[in-house]
């Protein structure tokens, strides 16, 4: 398929792909059928009307899958949208195993997409939870006792960045675990950034991190 509105680096990305190859490229199909403009955000194909997140395309090992940024705000008619976890607030997925599902779903995923194009025209947003609404860790608060100072960093932190540290803290089952993180990132929070913030000082993108580190040799 011939399409003015694909992007190189999407060309590049599926090139470079084995798994789900097919189905990305069924996806990407469909994706592009609605009108949206193409980018390549996250590593992965994502699709924007007017700079706005609509859907974005990616992969797991069990499954592919269609991201939509606001999904909690489709009515979805076929019951087929999936919150990845339950700490996860906008973003619903819509799930595949094979490229034959999504031949035989691509007019209820045409509806989707036109349903969240017509949800960013409007200009909805999801009502996303204040970060004193999740609840912080046994083993977050243990810490905090012994270290006061931490607390005081950690709470000197925007709420987002408290937010993403609390659900990345809390993921994990076991509580050995869950301490393993948070000694991790101590001296991170002391320094006053965030799970995902730059720390060489490299990115190009910055505050945010764009994989630069990797360049650093040992």
């Amino acid at each position: 398929m011939t399409n003015s509105r694909m992007n190189p680096k999407v060309d590049e990305f599926l090139s470079k792909t084995k798994k789900w190859k097919e189905e990305f490229e069924k996806l990407r199909n469909i994706v592009l059928d609605c009108e949206l403009t193409e980018e390549f955000k996250w590593m992965h194909p994502c699709y924007t009307l007017d700079e706005k997140n609509i859907v974005l395309i990616h992969g797991f090992k069990e499954y592919c899958a269609l991201l939509f940024h606001k999904g909690a705000l489709l009515q979805d008619a076929h019951g087929i949208l999936i919150q990845q976890t339950e700490n996860v607030q906008a973003g619903r997925q819509i799930r595949f195993t094979n490229v034959q599902e999504i031949v035989e779903m691509e007019t209820i995923l045409k509806a989707y997409i036109y349903e969240a194009i017509e949800v960013e025209k409007a200009g909805l947003e999801v009502k996303k939870k204040e970060h004193k609404e999740f609840i912080i860790p046994e083993e977050l608060h243990k810490k905090f006792d012994e270290k006061p100072n931490f607390k005081t960093a950690f709470e000197s932190l925007t709420p987002g960045r408290q937010r993403a540290y609390i659900l990345y803290f809390s993921q994990p089952k076991q509580s050995k675990t869950r301490e393993s993180r948070i000694e991790k990132y101590i001296q991170r929070i002391f320094d006053g950034k965030g799970l995902n913030d730059c720390t060489c000082g490299l990115s190009q993108k910055q505050p945010n991190c764009d994989g630069s580190h990797k360049s650093l040799k040992a």
